[in-house]
């Protein structure tokens, strides 16, 4: 049986996005002023659904864990890739990528259930809407919220096992920003059958499963607004789910990408550039995509900073 390679491998060396000093700093200006964004849109966000007591909703509840999600996936990740573009050895100890590598899976796999049940929410407010509180009680939400969070936490340790206990060959350098797991399977030196196929399967899980559930809710959906009679209705019926879609496709498409398939040593540059598509790009986009798109959140948000700016 494979056991951890401590001896051999106690710190790992991050080749990073490039090696380029000019382009390490261009790099840097533009991930830093990302990460601000994301932090500041998803704080700002948060703040605004939990002030505003009409927006204490199923819908906002989701929206609010999502974007605490989306605060903590990006700070796995970024903050550290940015101390690296400034250092020219961008060393991570075995503790640091263990930890990384766990905390960005149980990250990414609550959003990606975390946006089905979403999704489910929006099914049930327009295919149900008399019935909606009903079904979506406060004590389904939580425990629907609990599960996305369980489901995350279940994902991330059996990916981290076992991927982290494999032995490794000679040095200890992942072509990567991060502590990835398809990243560092491609510098073990036993047979990574296994580990793909736990890989693969939690991306059945936590990635096709609820694909399909999401197009399920949205045919669904679309069915149910085609037969609503009032033009104005409809318009406003897409308009809750726009935002929704338009963030589920950006998240899925890329992810299901770069999990669904065999890990190939060939294409690491190809992948991290890829990898940036759903690790950096949504938790940005997320609260401009939702805030900018939705009425009540903008009402809610001009409501505080009046608020506080003329009181």
């Amino acid at each position: 049986m494979a056991t951890w390679n401590r001896s051999a491998a106690t710190d790992f060396l991050l080749l990073g996005l490039s090696e380029d000093p000019n382009v390490q700093i261009v790099l840097f200006v533009l991930f830093f002023i990302i990460y601000l964004i994301t932090i500041i849109g998803n704080a700002i966000l948060i703040t605004v659904c939990t002030c505003d007591a009409r927006l204490h909703t199923p819908m906002y509840f989701f929206l609010v864990n999502l974007s605490f999600v989306d605060i903590c996936y990006s700070s796995v990740t970024v903050p550290n890739m940015l101390v690296q573009l400034l250092l020219v050895g961008r060393k991570i100890d075995f503790s640091a990528c263990a930890t990384q590598m766990y905390t960005y899976i149980l990250m990414a796999c609550t959003e990606c259930v975390l946006l089905a049940v979403m999704a489910y929410d929006r099914y049930v407010a327009i295919t149900f809407p008399l019935r909606y509180t009903v079904i979506m009680s406060r004590s389904v939400c939580i425990t629907l919220g609990v599960c996305c969070w369980m489901c995350g936490s279940l994902m991330g340790l059996l990916d981290t096992f076992f991927t982290i206990r494999l032995p490794l060959c000679g040095a200890s350098v992942i072509n990567h920003y991060f502590c990835e797991a398809t990243a560092f399977l491609k510098i073990v030196c036993v047979d990574t059958f296994i580990a793909e196929m736990v890989i693969f399967s939690v991306g059945i899980v936590v990635l096709l499963i609820p694909s399909l559930i999401i197009l399920f809710t949205y045919i669904q959906i679309v069915s149910t607004i085609m037969g609503i009679r009032s033009a104005e209705g409809r318009c406003k019926a897409f308009s809750t789910c726009a935002s929704h879609l338009i963030v589920v496709t950006m998240f899925y498409t890329t992810a299901i990408f770069l999990y669904m398939k065999p890990v190939s040593r060939d294409s690491g540059n190809q992948e991290k550039v890829f990898s940036l598509f759903y690790t950096v790009t949504p938790p940005m986009l997320n609260p401009l995509i939702y805030s900018l798109r939705n009425k009540d959140v903008k009402v809610a948000l001009q409501k505080l900073l009046h608020r506080h700016i003329f009181h």
